[in-house]
């Protein structure tokens, strides 16, 4: 069990270089602190663990926490001996053959490295319950002990007879069979895809551990995995265990000869029904060592492969405060980047800053992160917070507003350039393939001063300006120029009039004069808008700094109606003719003498 195993976690730590990477920038007197209140609390869960039978977090999460402190301790105190996992009061019995543990295999290519010159291989499930270790002499059992540490455990004889699973009795003629395996909560028809672990491990682990009798035990089973010093080939093992009453070994083993065929047998059962919880798939290979030379961390005949969890934990590297194109202040998490079934996660967005206050989490603070739908990450939960705490402040809330950052200046790049990365929405301006970071180059030549200077470059100032070849920037000129067409309602909508899309669809206003001599009466005509939308679309348009913008468009003739930009029909789709390409081009030169720093902050 994962509480027991606490040399597991040392690995993340044995390369030196990452470890000074990742050691936190802390005075000797905080890194006391840090490493003492985490070492408390694990404390206490451990205790609550093992002494009452209940898990008051997830075992990712508690792993997770472990190897943090772990990498803390090895910062700071490199040469303290680190504590033993501590067993329940009075037990911690040797076991007659110590638990190895298994190695992790990252991806099917490590697989495929590991199994290299290894013979008679199979796999199994990778069952999510409790290790634990069975002895039997002269075919009575005498022993069912807890993994523990690998090298000693619990005593749990007491409640072997109530789990039925487990024979009390075996034919043999052998003085003593030590058998390794897994107890498990019984499902029926389980998805591991479809339902993940549903705390399975948690619930088989507070049974055991309870002092009092637990129905619970009933429903347990017994999966054997490893039989030390048992027969030299598969077929002995699965012939032999099956006859003592521990058929679910040979049931769920398959021999392979390959990464792929080890691939396709994971996917499979990732997908169907079992009767258990799994957390991935093992590998075995023939042959082993002797029994009395098992060591915990030191097998080389077994392996893991585990499936990608739903949820991981990461460190709050910084807290980051974004202004988005409405002037509204989100929050967004830094993480240490985490790996979530294909994605790499390296940031969650929070939301609102009132949010970020209620959740407590700043940088130090370790989270949890799922993806939702569509593959968005999403913060879960705040698993643990540093005892010192830094909050960084957020902007002021009137700060940025709905019609604050139409032009640049040093404060208003992140809105600013929200509003840009806006405009190329195909319900706005339709700009294919301008993204964020296109938008980010162009900004950064110096060229844009306003929303819609833009429209006034030529190509030479677009290559210029984001460093790009001259027919891609001849490209980008000609998507620049084909916004001029779009009706008015896009160009309401760049500017960030804040229209329901039904009203926007029923507007029937052609010209600026129209739109700016509408009352509040003839905006609440329209599906959506109301008493309070409407006050506000005419406060926005009476702003100074939109009204710029607007006699801009005018003077630019937007929305175009002038059959310079009328396009012409070819088999390939629509373009512009090589006459209107030159004069729409000559006109743009002209008017960015004239408009270039129309509007400013």
């Amino acid at each position: 069990m994962r509480r027991w195993i606490w040399w597991l976690c040392i690995s993340l730590v044995q390369a030196e270089s990452r470890a000074e990477a990742l050691c936190p920038a802390w005075s000797p007197a905080r890194a006391e602190r840090e490493i003492g209140q985490l070492q408390a609390q694990l404390h206490r869960w451990d205790r609550a663990y093992h002494q009452q039978g209940i898990s008051p977090v997830r075992d990712s999460e508690y792993d997770s926490l472990l190897a943090r402190l772990e990498q803390w301790q090895h910062c700071f105190t490199p040469h303290q001996p680190r504590p033993a996992a501590a067993l329940a009061a009075g037990n911690g019995a040797l076991h007659p053959v110590a638990h190895t543990g298994l190695r992790k295999l990252r991806d099917k290519s490590a697989v495929a490295h590991w199994m290299q010159h290894k013979s008679a291989l199979w796999v199994q499930p990778k069952i999510d319950g409790v290790a634990v270790t069975l002895v039997y002499r002269n075919g009575r059992l005498v022993s069912l002990m807890s993994r523990g540490d690998g090298l000693r455990g619990e005593e749990w004889l007491a409640k072997a007879k109530y789990i039925t699973a487990i024979p009390q009795q075996i034919n043999t003629g052998l003085n003593d069979v030590v058998l390794q395996g897994e107890l498990f909560l019984t499902m029926t028809d389980h998805h591991q895809a479809r339902e993940g672990g549903v705390n399975a491990r948690a619930q088989v682990a507070g049974a055991m551990m309870r002092r009092e009798h637990s129905p619970l035990l009933a429903h347990l089973g017994i999966f054997i995995w490893a039989w030390p010093d048992g027969p030299a080939s598969l077929s002995g093992q699965l012939s032999q265990l099956a006859l003592w009453g521990f058929d679910l070994t040979r049931q769920w083993s398959q021999p392979v000869r390959d990464a792929e065929q080890v691939a396709q047998w994971r996917e499979r059962w990732f997908r169907a029904g079992l009767p258990f919880v799994t957390d991935g798939i093992v590998i075995h290979a023939l042959p082993v060592q002797a029994g009395r030379d098992w060591q915990p961390g030191q097998s080389s005949w077994s392996a893991a492969w585990k499936y990608q969890p739903a949820e991981v934990s990461s460190e709050v590297r910084s807290v980051i405060f974004t202004t988005g194109r409405t002037g509204k202040t989100a929050v967004v998490l830094d993480l240490q980047p985490v790996q979530i079934e294909d994605k790499t996660v390296r940031r969650v967005s929070l939301g609102s800053v009132a949010r970020w206050r209620l959740l407590n989490v700043i940088a130090g603070d370790q989270v949890t992160i799922t993806l939702a739908g569509l593959g968005i990450p999403r913060l879960e939960r705040v698993i643990w917070r540093v005892a010192e705490r830094h909050y960084p402040e957020p902007p002021a809330e009137d700060r940025y507003t709905a019609t604050s950052c139409l032009s640049v200046t040093p404060d208003c790049r992140m809105q600013f350039l929200a509003r840009l990365s806006g405009l190329s929405q195909k319900n706005v301006l339709n700009i294919p393939g301008m993204q964020r970071n296109n938008w980010q180059r162009l900004l950064q030549g110096g060229d844009i001063t306003h929303l819609f200077s833009w429209l006034t470059l030529t190509p030479e100032q677009i290559a210029a300006s984001a460093a790009m070849s001259p027919e891609r920037a001849q490209r980008l000129w000609h998507q620049f120029n084909l916004t001029r067409q779009q009706p008015l309602r896009h160009w309401l909508s760049a500017l960030g009039i804040p229209l329901p899309r039904k009203a926007l669809a029923a507007l029937p206003d052609r010209e600026w004069s129209t739109v700016l001599a509408r009352t509040e009466a003839d905006w609440q005509q329209l599906p959506g808008v109301g008493n309070i939308l409407s006050q506000r679309i005419i406060a926005m348009l009476q702003e100074p700094q939109l009204r710029q913008l607007i006699r801009f468009l005018q003077q630019q003739g937007i929305p175009a109606t002038s059959s310079v930009l009328r396009m012409s029909i070819v088999k390939n789709g629509q373009t512009e003719t090589k006459a209107q390409s030159e004069q729409a081009g000559d006109k743009a030169k002209q008017q960015s003498k004239d408009n270039h720093h129309l509007v400013s902050q």
